[in-house]
C-alpha cells in the first residue's frame, strides 16, 4: 500500500497477542468499548453492522463532552483487513465534514504475535496536520496497548 505523507498517518507494531483476539475486539461492539479510546476518556456506545456499508458507529466521553461519531465500513478481509471511514453514514450519505478513513491491517508474524497497522487517510494535509498534532501517534499508540491488554485478557 503507497502511503502519502501530506496526507496519510501511519502506527505500526508487533505485539504479543494473536491476530483473532486482536479482529474480535475491533468487530464486536462490547469489546470496542474496553480499549477504542485512550483512558480516562470512555466509549459510551458502539453500533455495528459489520458489512462494507455497515454503520460504524461510536459515542465518546471526552472531558465530559460527548462526541458522536458516525461512519461506514468500505472493506472487510476477516482477520486481516478492516477500513472504516467518517466521510459516509449508514445509506451512502456523504458527510459534511469528513476526517478520515482508518485502515486496520493484522498480520500473523509469530506464535501468537500480529503486526498491527493502522493508518489514517486524510481528505487534505491540513486535516492530516491537525490529526498529528492533535496526538495521533501518542493516542493510537495508547489505543493499542490498551487493546493488546484487553484482547490478552479475554478467554481462549
Amino acid at each position: 500500500m503507497t502511503l502519502n505523507p501530506d496526507t496519510d498517518l501511519k502506527l505500526e507494531r508487533v505485539v504479543n497477542a494473536p491476530r483473532d483476539l486482536l479482529w474480535l475486539c475491533w468487530t464486536t461492539p462490547e469489546h470496542i468499548k474496553q480499549f477504542f479510546i485512550p483512558v480516562p476518556h470512555k466509549v459510551l456506545e458502539c453500533d455495528l453492522d459489520l458489512r462494507v456499508g455497515g454503520r460504524f458507529n461510536t459515542v465518546f466521553e471526552v472531558d465530559g463532552q460527548r462526541m458522536d461519531n458516525k461512519g461506514v465500513f468500505l472493506e472487510i478481509d476477516p482477520g486481516k483487513k478492516l477500513v472504516f471511514t467518517d466521510g459516509y453514514t449508514e445509506g451512502w450519505k456523504p458527510a459534511e465534514h469528513p476526517f478520515m478513513t482508518a485502515i486496520l491491517l493484522l498480520e500473523d508474524v509469530g506464535e501468537g504475535q500480529t503486526r498491527y497497522t493502522a493508518i489514517a487517510r486524510h481528505p487534505t494535509a491540513e486535516i492530516r496536520e491537525q490529526h498529528e498534532k492533535m496526538g495521533f501517534h501518542e493516542g493510537w499508540g495508547i489505543v493499542l496497548d490498551q487493546l493488546v491488554v484487553y484482547a490478552n485478557g479475554l478467554p481462549r
